[in-house]
Formats: structure tokens, sequence, C-alpha cells
């Protein structure tokens, strides 16, 4: 079996790109399919083209819809790397920007003046996100130059606006009802703030679990030695804003875990400092479908966020994560709210990826493996 595919960086993730006509070709579901393509489960995915990390297994499927006000729909699906399960309860910010690239690689939209503007649609969430694409002279460079926080090479520049991004997965910006909630685990009682927009987010404060604001440098170490009752409380807000009936059923990518606390007396450059978990782990730099969750949530009173940035609106917020400091904006425009963030996406490769034509007995093979 043969299957085509680009692979390409958006953000600061790397994902496979597909176009959805290719899975219709084949009798294997994608649940079955994407986990044995990118070789899991094995911590390594050593027989397979995932990247052996939460922010290069992921993949984009991708289609043209018919007769729809919509230039691109896309699925986001994250991969699981030491079990063969796919995700797709969320999307990924990051993997979002290499839509509107792609399409015009591929002569899906035509490029017209110097930015382009692409109206995509999330299928996970139905999100709609309007990509503005940098298109000098209607066209894009020939060499990327545009440069974003924590990626050392330079891609080709891409706004995402995410349209009226509130309760996209639940229903509610704030699922409880309520700007803060209690949570209990490991015999202690948690503040949180429970947020979804652009990603269901359960908010932390920094000074709760022993980090100190001033030292943003030393969180990583103090987050890793709490990742299990971390992942107690986000289980359990899992449940809380209805994204699963029971802690055991709580999807592994939502959802996403923030923690967050004012901006050190050293770092005037940002607003507010922030850590990020996906998949269990600290995120090498912020998750853009939780800064947009973040950046509603700064304007939401009562949150643990607006406790921070106070009750003064500005139209972009400066968020400190490992990888340097994050911008997102927000506007008005035809009636909708849009709050966005500036990306960079680069295509690395065209690939053809072989897989053994026995799949179905060799993924089956597997599974039984990996649940003995």
């Amino acid at each position: 079996m043969k299957i085509e595919a680009e692979w390409m960086r958006g953000g600061t993730s790397k994902c496979w790109v597909f176009e959805s006509g290719q899975f219709g070709e084949t009798e294997t579901s994608p649940d079955v399919l994407l986990p044995r393509l990118f070789g899991s489960p094995d911590h390594r995915q050593i027989d397979g083209v995932g990247g052996a990390t939460s922010t290069t297994s992921k993949a984009m499927i991708l289609q043209r819809p018919v007769g729809d006000d919509v230039d691109v729909e896309f699925t986001f699906a994250q991969v699981g790397i030491e079990e063969a399960a796919v995700d797709w309860g969320s999307n990924c910010g990051n993997c979002s920007a290499v839509v509107g690239l792609y399409a015009i690689e591929k002569g899906w939209v035509v490029p017209t003046g110097d930015v382009t503007r692409i109206i995509t649609r999330n299928t996970n969430t139905g999100q709609i996100i309007i990509q503005r694409v940098s298109t000098p002279s209607g066209a894009l460079p020939i060499v990327p130059q545009a440069q974003m926080p924590g990626v050392p090479f330079p891609g080709y520049r891409v706004g995402l606006g995410f349209q009226d991004p509130a309760g996209k997965t639940t229903g509610k910006l704030l699922p409880t009802g309520s700007a803060s909630d209690w949570i209990t685990a490991s015999g202690t009682r948690w503040t949180v703030s429970m947020v979804d927009a652009g990603a269901p987010v359960v908010i932390f404060r920094a000074e709760d679990l022993g980090l100190d604001p001033e030292r943003y440098d030393s969180w990583l170490a103090g987050v890793e030695l709490q990742l299990e009752t971390l992942e107690l409380i986000r289980r359990q807000a899992a449940v809380r804003m209805g994204l699963a009936a029971t802690t055991s059923e709580a999807a592994r990518a939502v959802p996403k875990v923030a923690i967050v606390a004012p901006p050190a007396q050293s770092d005037p450059d940002s607003d507010f400092s922030v850590m990020m978990l996906s998949m269990g782990k600290p995120h090498p730099a912020l998750a853009i479908t939780g800064s947009i969750a973040l950046t509603l949530g700064a304007r939401t009173p009562g949150t643990l966020l607006d406790d921070i940035t106070g009750d003064t609106l500005q139209p972009t917020l400066r968020l400190r994560t490992p990888a340097g400091v994050i911008e997102t904006w927000s506007e008005e425009r035809d009636g909708s709210l849009l709050v966005g963030v500036d990306r960079t996406a680069r295509t690395l490769a065209t690939t053809v990826i072989h897989l053994p034509e026995a799949l179905g007995s060799a993924v089956d093979a597997s599974l039984a493996s990996a649940t003995q």
C-alpha cells in the first residue's frame, strides 16, 4: 500500500498532510491506518513516520468542499505514540497554519494581492479560521523570510483568525457556568478556570503549584514533579466540562492544561507567563488553540487570567512561553469576533509512504502484543 503525503511544519509543530480522497481508497479505518503509518504503539515510532513527540505525531486530512463558502475543510488527528490510538477531539492551531499554504501550493486557491485570504473550516470543532497568507505581488515569496519564536529558520507568514471561537467544543465559553471552580486532588483543593475557545483548557495558578513567577526558567523542573497530580485534576476537569462521562474516559489531548502567573518584574515584554501541557507533557512552546482560550479567558471577568491582566482590554496580548513571547490579537469584523495569532509554515517534503500489504493483520498483531 502506498499513500502520498506532504510533510509540513506549521508553527512549532510538524504534521503529515493527506488529501481525504486517499483514505476513501482503502478499506482500513483512519483509526487503524494512522497509528500504523506513524509507527505506533512504540515510544520511538521507529517503524513509521511519527516523530515520537506530541508536537511531531500529528496528521491533517484536507478536502475541498463543493458548493460552500469555505475554501478548504480540514480534520486534525493527534496520533498516539505509546498507544495505537487517534484523538479526534480537538484541533491543532500550529498545524492549522499549513492549510492555507498547502491550498496555495497545490493551486486550490489563487493568490490575490499582497495578502491572500483563505477561509478554512476545522471539522473536529466546526471552527471557521480565516487564514491570511503573505503573498507579496500576488505570489508566495521565492524564499520564505518570516520568523517566529520557537523556530530557528524562516517560513511563510500565515495569520490565523479564529471566528467567534467561544464554546466550539462544549457549547459554552465557560463550560461549568463559572469563571473559577474548585477541584480536589491529592488531598488538596485547587482553584482553576475552565475555558473553551479554540480548545478546552483548564487553567492553574503557578503559585498554587509552588512555582515562582519571578523564576520562569525554573518552572519546567517543578511542573515535571507534579505531572501525576496535574493529570488527575485534568481528568476531573474533563468530566466537569462535559468532555467525558468518567475520568477514565477522558481523552489525552483535551482539555489542555495551562499554568499561568503575572510576568516577572524583569520581563516588561509580556502580559503573563504560561506553561502549557499537551498529551501529559510540558509543551516546548504553546498550543495555539490553547492560546485562543487564554486570550478569551483574559477577557472574561472572574477568571484566573482576568485577575492577572485586569479589566483593560488590549488589541494584543503577549504570552511568555518556553519558546519566547507569542502575541495574540483580537478584532471585531463584520459582526464577528476574530481571535488570532501569526505563525509561519513551510513544506518540508513531498513523499510516498509505504505500508505492508497485509496491513490489517500487522496492525492486529501489534495491538495484541501492546495490550499483553
